[in-house]
């Protein structure tokens, strides 16, 4: 089968909000999100997620601890070709220089979320995605080749993605991920879903996900409409009432949800393909 019959499976594995105490299994450090990155690559996924956290477990945009991230990844683990994808909105109020420092100056990252908006993420405060900050981050992951995700919190989005493109700062084909279950963004619901489907540019690639108990309803719908999906204790904990699991567990079931549904698993290769990414080098 070719390529329209694979689904990329992107493990988001840390975040910045969802402290230990929650679940025993969130990587905090390099060395433990080196680890379960690996983990997750063997057990299907062909991207990582990457959010830092500071040694008291709390999400910072730090250059250097994403630069030994991947550095070890790739030097711990030569086999493991896994897309590295990191995120640009992983310290809530940093300066602009410090959340773009890492897709700025280093090398390695494949990808990078791109958060198409400012809104109220409740009850934490305001997620802010100011204009500025939106049109000098697409220059850089333009300029550096780097592929942008464009996160997706509600339909408003779409039109800054298209404002940008228009503008030159953004190129097609884009790849969207829609976030659904996030209070203050769209709620969780597979008419949510379609509307934000309906409303991709031609051409576009796209995935989605949903935050908390809403997790399984978009996994199992985005898998139906040969979309790529994400898991992982970023953006939920349970595997099922009162059962926590690990990252490899979710990719474990996500990627035995695609097969049963009749799909493949996209490799690192093939999703490389698939989203315009350069092949690595090796």
């Amino acid at each position: 089968m070719g390529l329209e019959n694979k689904t990329i499976i992107t493990a988001a594995i840390t975040g910045a909000v969802t402290p230990k105490s929650a679940c025993p299994w969130i990587p905090l450090q390099p060395e433990e999100i080196v680890e379960d990155a690996y983990k997750c690559w063997k057990a299907g996924a062909a991207v990582v997620h990457l959010h830092m956290r500071d040694d008291n477990g709390i999400g910072e945009m730090n250059k250097e601890k994403f630069k030994k991230t991947i550095e070890m990844l790739r030097g711990e683990h030569p086999d493991c070709d896994i897309i590295v994808n990191c995120t640009t909105a992983g310290e809530s109020n940093a300066p602009m220089e410090k959340r773009i420092a890492h897709v700025k100056e280093l090398d390695g990252i494949e990808m990078a979320s791109y958060d198409a908006g400012s809104f109220n993420w409740m009850p934490a405060g305001i997620h802010d995605n100011s204009p500025e900050f939106l049109e000098t981050l697409g220059k850089i992951l333009t300029e550096r080749k780097i592929k942008p995700e464009y996160e997706i919190f509600d339909t408003g989005m779409m039109g800054i993605v298209d404002y940008y493109v228009k503008q030159g700062v953004l190129v097609t084909p884009g790849h969207y991920a829609f976030v659904l279950g996030v209070l203050g963004g769209m709620a969780g619901t597979v008419d949510n879903l379609l509307d934000l489907y309906h409303r991709l540019p031609e051409g576009s690639t796209w995935a989605a996900f949903g935050i908390g108990k809403c997790a399984m309803e978009i996994m199992y719908a985005t898998i139906a409409m040969h979309g790529n999906i994400r898991v992982g204790l970023e953006d939920n904990v349970y595997l099922s009432r009162g059962v926590k699991g690990t990252n490899e567990q979710f990719v474990q079931r996500a990627k035995q949800a695609v097969e049963l549904f009749g799909r493949e698993v996209a490799t690192p290769e093939e999703a490389r393909e698939m989203l315009g990414i350069p092949q690595l080098k090796r």
